[in-house]
Formats: C-alpha cells, sequence, structure tokens
C-alpha cells in the first residue's frame, strides 16, 4: 500500500467520484423517500461547497492527513512506533483508534454549543441524498483535520492506515447520506458492522433527541456501545422532516447561507 501513497489525492478523488456517480445512479433507480427538493436546486451550493473545502485542505495542509502521517511515521513519534507490532496489525489499530476518534468528534461537535454552530450547517440541508455526504463548512473540515492530525501524532498511525482511513471514510460518507433503498433484512445485516442510510437518516430528524443519535461514520457499534443508536426515525421514514427546526426555508440549499450560517442566527 506505501506505493499509493504518492497517489493520495487521486485516488481520494477518483473513489469520491467513482461512488458519487455509483450512489446517484442507485438513488435514481431505487430512492428510499420523495425528493422535497430537485438536484438542480440542491447540488450546485452542497457540490461548490465541496470544492472550496478541497481547495482550503490543500492549500492550508498541502500534504493533507495522509502526507503528515507519512512525516509522524519517518520522525519514530507515536505509540505504534515505541512498540513492536506487525505492520498489518498498526494499520489496524490505527484504522479503528481513528474511527473511533470520528464517532468521538461527531459527538463533541453536537454536545458543545461553540462547535455545534460550526457542525449545524449540515444538518440545514432540507432533503438528505449522496450530495449532502459532502456538505461540511470549512471550518469544520480544517477542525476536523487538526484533530485527525493530533491523533495520528499521538498513536503514530502508519500512513497506509491513514490512506485507507481516509479513503473508506469518503466512500462510507457518500453512502450513508445516499437515498437508496436497502431491503429490510440486508439492511439489518448491513448495519451490524457498517452504517447503513437507513440509520444514518436518522440522525437528520428534526427531532432533537434522533438528531442527537447515530454519530458513527463507517462502524456502527460505536453508537451501540455509548448508548446513542436510534434503530429508526419515530415518524418513520417517509414522512421525517429532514433538518433543523429554525431553519427550514429554501434559502439554507444556498452556499451564501451556508458559509455564513456558524455566525449567524437566522
Amino acid at each position: 500500500m506505501k506505493t499509493l501513497l504518492g497517489y493520495e489525492p487521486l485516488l481520494r478523488l477518483g473513489s469520491f467520484i467513482a461512488v458519487l456517480l455509483l450512489m446517484a445512479l442507485l438513488e435514481a433507480l431505487l430512492p428510499r423517500r420523495e425528493r422535497h427538493f430537485d438536484r438542480l436546486t440542491r447540488w450546485p451550493g452542497n457540490f461548490m461547497l465541496t470544492l472550496f473545502n478541497t481547495l482550503i485542505v490543500r492549500l492550508l495542509f498541502p500534504t493533507a492527513a495522509v502526507g503528515f502521517a507519512l512525516q509522524v511515521e519517518q520522525s519514530g513519534a507515536g505509540l505504534l512506533n515505541l512498540v513492536a507490532v506487525p505492520e498489518w496489525a498498526a494499520i489496524m489499530i490505527a484504522f479503528f483508534v481513528l474511527d473511533f476518534s470520528i464517532y468521538a468528534q461527531h459527538w463533541a461537535f453536537h454536545r458543545m454549543p461553540a462547535l455545534w454552530r460550526i457542525h449545524r450547517m449540515h444538518h440545514t440541508d432540507l432533503d438528505i441524498d449522496v450530495s449532502t455526504g459532502a456538505r461540511f463548512h470549512p471550518i469544520e473540515i480544517v477542525l476536523s483535520l487538526l484533530i485527525k492530525m493530533a491523533v495520528i501524532t499521538v498513536i503514530g498511525a502508519p500512513a497506509a492506515a491513514v490512506l485507507l482511513f481516509e479513503a473508506v471514510l469518503n466512500i462510507t460518507s457518500l453512502f450513508n447520506h445516499a437515498n437508496l433503498k436497502i431491503p429490510a433484512g440486508l439492511d439489518r445485516a448491513i448495519r451490524l458492522i457498517i452504517v447503513t442510510p437507513d440509520m444514518h437518516r436518522v440522525h437528520h430528524s428534526i427531532i432533537k433527541t434522533e438528531t442527537d443519535s447515530n454519530f458513527g461514520f463507517n462502524f456502527s457499534f460505536w453508537d451501540r456501545l455509548f448508548g446513542t443508536y436510534v434503530a429508526s426515525p419515530a415518524g418513520g421514514h417517509d414522512s421525517m422532516t429532514i433538518g433543523l427546526p429554525e431553519f427550514q426555508s429554501a434559502s439554507e440549499l444556498r452556499i451564501d447561507r451556508m458559509l455564513i450560517r456558524p455566525f449567524s442566527e437566522s
């Protein structure tokens, strides 16, 4: 896998585009919910934001998380560099620790008022589909990368593990936000390990107790372990309202409203 490290930007972009196109096609063929807004209304703002975030990250952190992990690995810093473990074991441990850190970070962004002001923009999308999986405020993207770098430094995560984690996180974020109908039995089986669209959709409910649940992005068992798991929305998936009660205007779909959301009350 180390031979792939130099292709990290291309690999992430390629996997993002491939999964985006696949999920968009499956959403069209097997939609879970009726759309309230068409794609031409929502997608331009969501993907303009994605492009903006990508440019900011590459400007501020040219090497991104994978390059940073490579520097840490070469310096010998971090817990995994202080003990003799096989490379495959170090990659697995780092992957699980990084995934838990994303769960914990997501929980904190809902619990701490200052962080919630930043994160809530993700919840002001008025429909939920694959594009919502890329709709995050630039400040949150930067903070998330800084947190990830701190975790990488402490545990000494191998660069190969970070590359794998970043690619998987991209894919699962698009998958679990997709407006995709999966047979109930298959959904139950998948969500024993992986967060499914039906599981994550609960997190985008307008009901606060449901909004503050199902924080996982990759593995579903963190929510079960820490008591934040809700199996389904009280109102059912078809009739549930997406978003936040105070931000139900269609203006929330514009990129200017997305960018000012952390600094504005209305």
